[in-house]
Order: C-alpha cells, then structure tokens, then sequence
C-alpha cells in the first residue's frame, strides 16, 4: 500500500493535530496549520481526527496511488483533479489504483488537506506524526517531499461512506472570504499608548510575503508602546500576535517557538484560526477585539457541531469511533 510523489508541489508535508507534552523541553508543537480542516477529513473517511494526512501549501502535489483506498480532500480549494477531471472535495473518493490526483490554482485559501483511509504506515516520532522541518524529523524523513517518494499506507478500512454521493455541509469550516479575525486581548496590551490601540479595529493590516509556518509578519502601521520596557521571555502559542521591536505585528502560527521575547497584544480567538491558516500573502483584513468569555463560547459551539456531526455519521453509517 503506498502512493508516488510524481511531481511535489510548494511545500507538501506529513501533518496530525501535533506533538504534545515536550515544550518544557524546547520542541514545539508543530501539526496541521488548519487543524479543523484536518479533523473533518478525517471524520469523512472513518478516520480518528488526529490521524496525519498531507498538507499541501498554494502549489498541490500529483499523487499516483498503487492500491485501492479512500481520501478526502478539504480545507483550501488548490483545484484538485483526479484522472484529469475536477475531484470533489469534502466528501469521501473512493480512488482505484493507477488513479492519479493533480491541483491547479489556488481557487480560495492556501492549504489543502488530504486525509488517507486508515492512514500512513510510519513511525511516530514523539508521539506524532507531524514534520518539524528545522528539526528534520517527524513525518516523511523529517522533510518535505521528494519527486519521486513512495509513501506507505495502512490498509484502507472499508466505509459505506465512500459509496454515498454526498457533501459535508458548510455550517461548521468557516467561509474563507471573511477577513475578520477576532482576538483576545493580550498581557500586554496596555503597554502600548492610547492612540495606537484606538486606530485596531478600523485599520486594514495584511499578511506579508516574509510569512511562513512559523509565523506570519503582518502589515500595518506603527504600534508605539507608553514605556521602552522589557520583557522576559515568555509562554507563546499558536495564534498569539506579539509586537516587535520595529512596531509591527507578528502572529504565530502551528510552528511557532515554545517561547518568546516580544509584548503580546493579542490572541487569535481559537474559531478564527482556519481563516488565519488560510491566509495567502497579501491577504487584507481586520482585527475585532472580543472577550474570552464570548471567544470561549463561539469555541464551545463549534466543538457542539463537529460533536453532532460524529454522532451523525455514527448512526447513519455505523461507523464506529467516527
């Protein structure tokens, strides 16, 4: 069971929803940019919601499979083609060996996900199966893919799900053209002077083209702080906006640093980190300042919809640990 890499498109990595627990130690996080786009394609094709698929930035991969299985492909619209005709996405494809997936342009976003049945046949290396590049391990060898790569895949579990014609609905991924992204304010916050913080949320600020899976360098004007102070370093995650030295914005993402030196004004609120994930350079858009109250609540109704949807598909199709 395994799949070619015939051509390797932009940036195609190995990805679950992360390596946990070894902070303390210095390695990160890392996992899929767009983890809720992960865990809908997996739940499509019977999968755990953590099991790794690939994640494919701006420029897909072509993908020859040698055996028969069942993929999902979700998250960012890259044109997905399989044999040449237009695949549908958000819905389990049952693929037949010799079958051959392309991409083309970026329709909307920037990150595909394809889900596997069953999943890769690799090692877990901490835990995980989520590359970290600059580490050079995890996933596929530690890197991302090579022309040429033969991946191995677990058997496929059989799903009635891949002989329905049907479509996830849209009520649970967010739509990717809502340039909104709503934050929590930050320890920091009240560092910065008054007239800095009132011009937040009636400026435009867009990603710039030095953005990466670390971080993403954000367009906008000078933020100047009431006091030159200091700040030791301190605890980061994925979504946290800190302001450097120079006045601008930087915002975290999936292989961000355990640690960091610069104010944080802002958190992304944790619904909003898809649209973040999806982002192209350039992408223009606005803060809104939200409560952690109200953060946490719009969290708690999602992780509602996707438990409904699990349920759903657990009575419909008799899937179980959907």
């Amino acid at each position: 069971m395994a799949i070619e890499i015939l051509k390797t498109g932009l940036l195609t990595t190995v990805q679950d929803l992360g390596r946990f627990g070894f902070r303390k130690a210095g390695i990160i996080s890392s996992g899929a940019m767009d983890s809720l786009a992960l865990r809908l394609g997996n739940l499509l094709i019977g999968n755990d919601e953590n099991e790794a698929g690939l994640e494919c930035t701006l420029i897909g991969p072509e993908i020859k499979f040698h055996n028969e299985t069942t993929i999902s492909i979700v998250g960012g619209n890259l044109s997905p083609k399989l044999n040449g005709r237009e695949a549908k996405m958000w819905s389990p494809l049952q693929i037949k060996a010799g079958d051959v997936l392309q991409f083309g342009r970026a329709v909307y976003g920037c990150r595909t996900y394809i889900c596997f049945s069953a999943g890769f046949a690799i090692e877990d290396v901490l835990g995980s199966k989520s590359t970290y590049l600059k580490a050079a391990f995890g996933g596929w060898k530690g890197r991302r893919f090579h022309k040429n790569d033969h991946i191995p895949l677990k058997k496929p579990i059989y799903t009635p799900l891949a002989n329905q014609n049907w479509l996830l609905g849209q009520s649970i991924y967010p739509r990717l053209n809502q340039n909104r992204i709503r934050v929590i304010k930050g320890p920091e916050f009240e560092w910065f002077a008054p007239q800095s913080l009132e011009k937040i949320e009636t400026s435009c600020f867009s990603v710039g083209a030095d953005s990466d899976r670390m971080g993403y360098r954000i367009n906008s004007y000078r933020l100047e702080r009431k006091n030159p102070k200091e700040l030791l370093s301190s605890a980061v995650t994925f979504g946290t906006v800190q302001v450097s030295n120079d006045g601008h914005l930087i915002i975290l993402m999936a292989d961000h640093q355990t640690t960091g030196g610069y104010p944080r004004i802002f958190q992304v609120a944790t619904v909003d980190f898809s649209i973040l994930a999806q982002a192209q350079s350039g992408m223009e858009f606005s803060f809104e300042i939200i409560t952690h109250d109200l953060a946490r609540k719009l969290l708690i109704e999602r992780e509602q919809e996707i438990k409904k949807l699990k349920q759903a598909l657990q009575l419909k199709f008799d899937i179980n640990g959907a």
